[in-house]
């Protein structure tokens, strides 16, 4: 069972995949770092050797921001674009699209538009 930056690496999966678990690497870090470390991206996580996964350890900790710290600035981002009420900071407040997405026909439940159905435009007969 490998651990590495606090998450639990799935021993069944190949370690590319396996350390893509860990928030902040994706596929393009996980090949670069077994690569620089020498080991084989077909080896399964349950394979590894104690040595192998403290040097992938070692080797992500030192070169990139994981997991808490990475979530940490992201959220300072955020929080930051929001104090100085750019226009990116605003969209976030109203739990709106950021990245320039329409907003006419998609992301209507996020912004609580859910539309229904309308019915012939009668109203039913009402026994009395």
């Amino acid at each position: 069972m490998a651990r590495i930056a606090g998450v639990t690496l799935p021993n069944n999966k190949r370690v590319v995949i396996g350390l893509t678990y860990i928030f902040g690497v994706g596929d393009t870090i996980a090949k670069k770092t077994l690569k620089q470390v020498g080991v084989s991206e077909d080896i399964r996580v349950k394979d590894l050797t104690e040595e192998q996964v403290g040097l992938i350890r070692d080797l992500l900790e030192k070169t990139h921001r994981l997991e808490g710290d990475l979530r940490r600035d992201v959220l300072s981002n955020i929080k930051r674009m929001k104090d100085i009420a750019c226009y990116r900071g605003l969209r976030h407040m109203k739990k709106l699209p950021v990245r320039g997405q329409r907003t006419k026909t998609n992301s209507r439940t996020v912004r609580g538009n859910v539309r229904r159905t309308m019915g012939s435009g009668r109203r039913a007969l009402t026994k009395t």
